[in-house]
């Protein structure tokens, strides 16, 4: 086995970035309304912070073109993505303004609710941490819903599930 061993730094972002991948995680799209239309973006970058009071957090790269329109929603809502979801969290990874990868009806604020995910977190922004190159955007939880079901993973540049072992 061959272990890489490296000091974070500007010559070594790729091999940061893979030591990073080797973390799985849960796939999330955050939806909001812009005056343009619904946005969306998938991001793996999802945490719980506080069960009293209810906050979540995720983290919006600032090179993102969708990353204005993000920084500026006073709503939004965090989907967690069903294991069958691929193709939805494939799609607002590459346009987070093509809804029609998604079945969706509007909140009471307007903010797209995308059928069929597992949980789903409706939040109003409640803080912004600046980060290096992302931003951490803290949402205080409004209205939450889950359902059974197996997760979508992203684990090293890739989609998949997660099977519990017995």
């Amino acid at each position: 086995m061959t272990e890489t061993h490296f000091t974070p730094g500007p010559d070594t972002t790729l091999a940061f970035r893979e030591a990073l991948g080797c973390f799985g995680t849960g796939v999330t799209v955050v939806t909001t309304m812009t005056p343009q239309g619904p946005m969306a973006i998938t991001v793996n970058s999802f945490a719980s912070v506080s069960l009293d009071p209810a906050l979540v957090l995720w983290c919006p790269a600032k090179t993102s073109t969708r990353y204005t329109e993000f920084m500026a929603a006073e709503h939004y809502v965090i989907h967690v993505m069903a294991e069958d979801q691929h193709s939805v969290a494939k799609g607002f990874a590459m346009d987070g303004t093509d809804f029609s990868v998604a079945d969706w009806t509007p909140s009471g604020t307007g903010t797209p609710l995308l059928s069929g995910c597992l949980a789903r977190f409706e939040c109003a922004q409640s803080a912004v941490h600046d980060a290096g190159d992302h931003s951490i955007i803290v949402g205080q939880v409004h209205a939450a819903m889950h359902r059974p079901g197996r997760g979508l993973i992203f684990k090293r540049g890739q989609y998949g599930d997660f099977a519990p072992r017995g």
